[in-house]
């Protein structure tokens, strides 16, 4: 019988990768938010030019988002 992996067998269901997350702790004690994010790769530049590579209608219109924050302020 064949191996195969998980990944490339149809019949098995694909399996995410765990996330990571961190606490509030871990953010404190790598000196802040923006530190945090520098030591884990991230920084508001690649975030910008990685929304700057959406296509075009990925981006909430003025009224989608409006509604989108009418709803987050209801469900408190």
């Amino acid at each position: 019988m064949e191996k195969t992996s998980k990944a490339t067998d149809p019949t098995e269901p694909y399996q995410f990768k765990p996330i990571k997350s961190y606490s509030v702790e871990d953010v404190l004690a790598a000196g802040g938010t923006s530190a945090f994010a520098y030591k884990m790769g991230k920084s508001g530049k690649k975030l910008a030019e990685s929304l700057e590579k959406l296509p075009e209608g990925s981006h909430l219109t003025d009224e989608e988002f409006e509604l989108a924050l009418k709803t987050l302020r209801e469900e408190k």
